[in-house]
């Protein structure tokens, strides 16, 4: 432990607090480029390549990374890559369709849906209420994984860090909605990527270079087939999990709405998936280093933990800055998506309720210190018990799958209707229950993806008789 554990302390909080610091200018100096609500709530055609592959990096490696992922190297060595690769071919599935998403100029996942099938309350409720329970999940999560990594860091009791956090957040959004958050996470991801690399090389030192890892952690872990090392269950139990919840995830069609050429949709998708990469390489480079250090670990997710315990007094004042950064940029993603979800699809498109830009934006400010509050009172009410996060993403990924991605590939076949959306997530959220409820081995989402696509497909099977050409009118129609 640190020699002198209250000057450290101290340090580590006014890193910190610099950090945040930093964050609210950047995102006070990149927010008056939002001249409008729509720039508050999607910054439509406003992101060069560079920064959307950067954000969406920054946006996805979070709390998980760093707690989760590094107790999966722990546990099962390269397998990491096997989850990551997840995540992969999650952003490689939505570069299939990004291009059509960029020229429709979306604001929310339940845009795409009403776009696709035709405009209906019903379908844009449901579908705004699926979109937007994972980034909701994912804010509480990175509250309850910052209490908890600087709870080792610091001693401060976690109510209050969540509280710290929190106001972090909402400095970062505030300002300028998305085009505030984008900015101030380009700018912050590229020091995650740059820390990442050198803590993992840090880590893999302390456990006496590779050599010295290689010497104490079991083979099947650290050589190049480790990438399985957690069975093929395990492994297809991710798949059938990540895949489709990167597939479904607002927070990663956001960044496409806003790319500022529309060449840039596709190959800012595969870019951004490649960097995800670079989380895979710090997560299994501490997870196997801790191994090689400390073998006992009850519980692989203490990993980052006791690394903490080994840093020596300015790097780890570094690192908590670096996990501010990491985790700040994340919340603040996630806490915007969630607001313009309420804001777009349930107040404006559900409820009817117009307003001017100005309230449009107060309004947005106004929920998004509320979505903020409440989602620390769950933080702190339930600091371990997250496994309705799991719930969100199998229950998202089960009702918009199918109708977005198999929406998209019937749309010139065949006439696309709201009744056949609503049936679809219906289903998709009856079959993810049923499962859930019986507790099938195969992750509920499967269930729930199938029967939501049996749905769809029993729906639209008399509108397959349709000629393409009625069928494209039709939906021209619609887009009008």
């Amino acid at each position: 432990m640190p020699r002198n554990p209250t000057g450290q302390i101290i340090a580590i909080v006014i890193a910190s607090l610099l950090i945040i610091a930093l964050g609210a200018l950047l995102s006070m100096y990149f927010g008056k480029r939002a001249k409008s609500s729509e720039d508050w709530l999607a910054a439509p055609e406003s992101l060069p390549l560079g920064v959307v592959v950067i954000t969406q990096f920054a946006t996805a490696v979070g709390g998980g990374v760093l707690i989760a992922h590094v107790g999966i190297a722990y546990a099962a060595g390269w397998s990491v890559f096997a989850y990551e690769g997840c995540v992969l071919l999650g952003f490689l599935g939505l570069a299939l369709i990004a291009r059509w998403l960029r020229e429709q100029k979306f604001t929310t996942v339940p845009d795409i849906v009403s776009r696709l099938f035709g405009t209906s309350k019903a379908v844009t409720g449901v579908a705004g209420l699926a979109a937007l329970i994972v980034p909701f999940g994912w804010l509480a999560t990175q509250f309850v994984a910052f209490a908890k990594l600087f709870g080792e860091l610091t001693g401060i009791h976690a109510d209050i860090l969540i509280l710290t956090i929190m106001v972090g957040s909402l400095i970062f959004v505030l300002p300028g909605g998305l085009t505030s958050v984008v900015w101030t996470d380009f700018v912050f991801g590229i020091f995650k990527i740059a820390m990442s690399l050198f803590v993992a090389g840090y880590a893999i030192h302390l456990a006496g270079g590779w050599g010295g890892l290689t010497g104490k952690v079991p083979d099947h872990l650290w050589r190049p087939s480790g990438i399985t090392a957690a069975g093929g269950e395990q492994i297809w139990l991710w798949v059938a999990a990540i895949v489709p919840g990167t597939l479904t995830n607002q927070l990663y069609f956001q960044r496409v709405f806003a790319t500022k050429k529309v060449s840039d949709a596709r190959r800012g998708l595969v870019l951004s998936g490649l960097t995800i990469l670079v989380g895979g390489l710090y997560a299994g480079c501490i997870g196997l280093a801790v191994r090689a250090m400390k073998p006992g670990l009850g519980n692989p997710e203490d990993a980052a933990g006791w690394l903490i315990t080994r840093l020596p007094a300015t790097l780890l004042v570094v690192y908590g800055a670096f996990l501010v950064a990491t985790i700040v940029s994340t919340t603040g993603a996630a806490l915007q998506s969630v607001v313009a979800n309420i804001i777009r699809d349930l107040h404006q498109n559900v409820f009817g309720r117009t307003r001017g830009d100005r309230e449009t934006v107060s309004l947005s400010r106004v929920f998004t210190v509320v979505v903020a509050l409440l989602a620390a009172a769950l933080a702190i009410l339930f600091p371990s018990a997250l496994d309705w996060l799991v719930a969100s993403y199998a229950y998202s990924a089960a009702t918009l799958a199918a109708p977005i991605f198999v929406g998209y590939l019937l749309r010139e076949r065949c006439t696309l209707r709201p009744a056949a959306a609503l049936g679809s997530m219906i289903a998709g959220i009856a079959g993810c229950a049923l499962a859930q409820l019986a507790d099938t081995t195969v992750p509920y989402a499967v269930y729930g993806i199938a029967a939501s696509v049996a749905a769809l497909l029993i729906l639209l099977l008399p509108g397959l008789r349709t000629k393409p050409e009625t069928a494209a009118n039709s939906l021209s129609t619609v887009e009008k």
